[in-house]
């Protein structure tokens, strides 16, 4: 009997299971679909905020290799999870329309199923929870208008950090998951950009952030990590214990700074 291309997932726990994992990969490589049931999305809320004891760490990143490149990755959508996890519970998300409530409540789902992704594929290798600020976490979601500027930001340092960080990766299985992750990032970064500007649609795809070739901004992980932190948004550091390829290294556009 041939393999089921289907993954059904009915909890966050399960995701932590060998055999889950190994049916994960084994989905994914046959180009099949991953479910994920609300049931996983109702545990993130209660209990995954990711703003949880304040204990001061530092996250350091190996990224001489595939897996340290992954964990970058998933330190990312670990804040991006955490972040649209808190905001649907904020004061910004009250004063957002119905429609764009849709938006955010639909970015919150895929950061977290990005999240899960990630932490599923290293397993033992995976850095440890991050814990956020609640504090500046507040501050970011308070209003609408803070709301969606930072989520503007975060969509678009997401969007140049897989850039950058895709030239990294050895294993074409790997650059094709990234590849498959950051256009649905940019999908994000277009419906946030596309709320803030109404009708005008000058910021649907910036020139801060498509250049006069038609090509997006990238970013290092160095200056990725640099904006994470000068945000204060993680409760300690997250820092580059060994860079990746000098070789590889290309310049930086300007860092996404949405007004």
């Amino acid at each position: 009997m041939p393999e089921s291309k289907e993954l059904i997932v009915s909890s966050g726990a399960q995701l932590l299971q060998p055999t889950t994992r190994r049916r994960f990969l084994s989905v994914l490589g046959m180009g099949g679909a991953i479910v994920f049931l609300p049931s996983v999305f109702t545990a993130c809320n209660d209990d995954d905020t990711g703003t949880g004891p304040n204990a001061n760490t530092t996250y350091t990143l190996d990224l001489s290799n595939d897996t340290g490149i992954l964990n970058y990755a998933y330190a990312l959508e670990q804040l991006e999870a955490a972040y649209y996890t808190a905001a649907l519970g904020s004061a910004g998300f009250a004063a957002l329309s119905a429609n764009e409530q849709e938006v955010l409540g639909d970015l919150q789902k895929h950061e977290v199923i990005h999240r899960e992704f990630f932490k599923t594929v290293l397993g033992g290798s995976a850095i440890p929870a991050i814990n956020f600020n609640t504090t500046t976490v507040g501050t970011l979601t308070a209003t609408r208008a803070v709301l969606l500027s930072t989520s503007q930001l975060l969509e678009d340092t997401g969007v140049s950090a897989y850039n950058g960080a895709g030239k990294y990766l050895t294993s074409a299985a790997n650059l094709l998951v990234a590849g498959k992750i950051v256009s649905v990032e940019a999908r994000h970064a277009a419906a946030i950009r596309d709320i803030r500007d109404g009708t005008n649609g000058r910021l649907f795809a910036g020139d801060d952030v498509v250049n006069a070739a038609g090509l997006d901004v990238k970013a290092e992980p160095s200056t990725v990590i640099a904006s994470v932190n000068s945000l204060n948004v993680v409760v300690g550091t997250v820092t580059i214990g060994t860079q990746p390829d000098a070789s590889k290294k290309t310049a930086d556009a300007t860092a996404p700074t949405p007004t």
